[in-house]
């Protein structure tokens, strides 16, 4: 993996857990609301479970396993 590669994973890792983050707000929110959408609720969690998966899958590409 070359450095320009490793530099393109990094930004679109720290931008999908911006946004990760962001979700996790919105969901509280909509958690505390006096009368929660669940059908939006439940998207937003997909998303954000979909997000994890992704950013798992990239921190993985950054630091791959070495086997000693």
């Amino acid at each position: 993996m070359t450095d320009e590669d490793e530099g393109d994973l990094g930004a679109e890792l720290a931008r999908l857990q911006q946004e990760h983050r962001d979700l996790d707000a919105a969901i509280d929110a909509l958690h505390h609301s006096p009368a929660p959408d669940l059908l939006r609720l439940q998207r937003l969690k997909k998303r954000k479970l979909a997000l994890r998966d992704r950013i798992s899958f990239i921190e993985d590409q950054i630091t791959p396993d070495i086997i000693a």
